[in-house]
């Protein structure tokens, strides 16, 4: 029986304990957070790749078949209309792996999230 992997502590190691074909997928998630929300900090929380900023900001994770997105609930009466074509539950997104990822959509909710938290932050 193999050894259990020990749990991630950085995004960098839940990256690499993905499969090979999810990794570029997951990375570019990653980037295109990053980009959208700068003064992000990077964390490992309830086992996923989450960011923060003036508190939670979103968290992403690679499963069998799709990658999960998780805003807050507050994002899916905003962008319900763009986010129809995707199974989701309350603030679960699954974007399927058989599908193209929609960066594009990432990238605004992370953006809107970002202004959401400074806006309940005071800033």
């Amino acid at each position: 029986m193999p050894a259990k992997k020990s749990p991630p502590t950085t995004i960098d190691e839940y990256i690499a304990q993905c499969p090979n074909d999810v990794q570029p997928i997951l990375q570019e998630i990653r980037a295109v957070i990053k980009k959208s929300a700068p003064r992000a900090v990077e964390k490992i929380s309830y086992g996923m790749p989450g960011f923060y900023l003036n508190g939670n900001l979103v968290w992403f994770g690679a499963f069998k078949h799709h990658i999960g997105f998780y805003p807050k609930e507050s994002v899916f009466d905003v962008f319900q209309d763009e986010l129809a074509p995707y199974k989701h539950v309350k603030s679960t997104l699954q974007f399927p792996l058989a599908k193209p990822i929609p960066y594009a959509l990432i990238r605004k909710i992370v953006k809107f999230r970002v202004a959401e938290n400074l806006k309940n932050s005071g800033q």
